[in-house]
């Protein structure tokens, strides 16, 4: 039996028309059964600005937007040579984009769930573009089979919390045998929307920026996938961000927990979260570029056959370092909780964390989490310190907590550089540091040198 496999392009790989029909002709060729789209590329930028426009009350401003985003897609459709259906369906998300914000305009409201439903869009139209590009390339194929357009929505349930959904998994899973009994047919290619779902009253929400790849792993879950391919404009995952280091080596495979550590801390091939249904399904992920779909690209396994002291390494700017001070911690039990529930309360993650007997350090990421009732709150149980213009400079590979001179070797490389705060022993797969933002392209460029371009 052939393998059911679930191939997501990015909002690159939607870029325009030739775009459209490279990708398609990946996706034919991989013999995909499913092909999640992300929205045309700049579009998601797009319908912010829309969405913010329209609250402040710039109306001339959201029409010179919509008129941008409108000839966009009917160019692209235009190149397309789309049918009249395809082009009526355009229309009427055209129609529905406008009302939206014209909605927002007048009530000088641009709220969460109204955000979802505008930035819903951008998924929602090239999807119905893709679809005409499968469509004529199974066509010009021979194949037989047909390209069918399915609302993401009707399948990929979410809880409702818009702007940033989890996923309800069991219910996915049900709908998706309910709405695709017949995937494994082979006869159909299934196109959908990354990025959106809705809640189970059939609001739409969103799954948060980057998305797209988690949503793809979610459905690829749903339908029990064999293979989940990722297609972006890069060929795989690298040793490090090549822009920052030209000598960046491909990487042909990584570990489920190697990938999931490189995505946490830094790494952009990969969104953090779309390993995790991978890994309780055990589905393998490619990694791979539509632009150049020849090259090998990257496998991510439950299982890999090299296991190197250092796989590769990330760098992850903007972050903050908040430092929590008291005598009362001395000896105490229960403050770690009080620390931890309120960032829960405010709905902020914490990265890395390092103790001493009267203070913990956590680091953030993005400044724009630290709203003035967050400090407020944790000045009440503790002295609050908080430093920005940070980068977390992580090293990915494998028995890094059990390797004797590691931490030397680290430390001689940079030895010129201050680290404001380590974090090692948590995780075998990682050791992570805080350095000066303007520092840390220097320190990953020389940690590169000595662990991979000289190993």
């Amino acid at each position: 039996m052939a393998k059911l496999i679930v191939s997501k392009f990015g909002g690159t790989s939607m870029g325009d028309a030739e775009c459209m029909l490279r990708s398609a002709e990946v996706a034919f060729r991989q013999n995909s059964s499913m092909v999640v789209v992300s929205a045309t590329s700049g579009t998601t930028n797009d319908l912010i600005n829309l969405g913010t426009q329209a609250e402040k009350g710039h109306w001339p401003e959201c029409e010179a937007l919509l008129t941008k985003m409108k000839e966009r897609h009917r160019r692209i459709a235009s190149d397309l040579k789309s049918n009249s259906e395809s082009s009526q369906k355009l229309e009427t998300l055209f129609e529905e984009m406008q009302s939206l914000a014209k909605g927002v305009h007048l009530l000088r409201d641009c709220s969460v769930k109204a955000m979802d439903a505008l930035m819903s869009l951008g998924e929602r139209m090239s999807s119905v573009l893709f679809t005409d590009a499968m469509a004529t390339v199974l066509k010009n194929h021979g194949s037989g089979k047909s390209a069918h357009l399915l609302d993401a929505r009707d399948v990929l349930k979410t809880d409702d919390s818009f702007g940033k959904a989890k996923p309800l998994t069991a219910v996915v899973a049900s709908h998706c045998q309910r709405h695709l009994p017949k995937i494994r047919d082979m006869k159909t290619v299934v196109v959908t929307q990354g990025y959106i779902g809705s809640t189970e009253e059939g609001m739409t929400t969103t799954l948060g920026r980057g998305g797209s790849d988690y949503s793809a792993a979610i459905l690829a879950e749903g339908i029990a996938a064999d293979v989940l391919e990722i297609w972006t404009d890069v060929a795989g995952i690298a040793t490090t961000d090549p822009r920052l280091c030209p000598k960046a080596k491909p990487i042909a495979e990584i570990s489920f927990k190697e990938a999931s550590e490189l995505a946490t801390f830094g790494a952009k091939v990969l969104h953090p979260a779309t390993l995790l249904p991978a890994i309780r399904k055990n589905i393998p992920v490619f990694v791979g570029s539509s632009f150049d779909a020849e090259a090998k690209g990257t496998w991510v396994r439950k299982e890999v056959e090299q296991h190197p002291l250092i796989r590769a390494m990330a760098l992850r700017k903007k972050q903050i370092l908040v430092t929590l001070s008291t005598p009362e911690m001395l000896h105490a039990h229960g403050f770690l909780f009080q620390i931890f529930k309120i960032f829960n309360d405010h709905k902020v993650s914490i990265d890395a964390i390092t103790t001493s007997e009267i203070s913990v350090s956590v680091t953030l990421d993005d400044s724009t989490l630290l709203n003035k009732k967050l400090i407020a709150d944790l000045s009440e149980i503790a002295d609050v310190q908080v430093e920005e213009n940070l980068s977390l400079v992580s090293l990915i590979g494998n028995n890094i907590n059990h390797t004797s001179g590691l931490g030397k070797d680290i430390f001689d490389t940079i030895s010129d550089i201050n680290v404001r705060m380590i974090c090692l022993g948590a995780s075998k797969h990682n050791f992570c540091f805080l350095v000066n933002e303007e520092q840390g392209p220097e320190a990953i460029q020389r940690l590169h040198k000595k662990f991979v371009e000289l190993a």
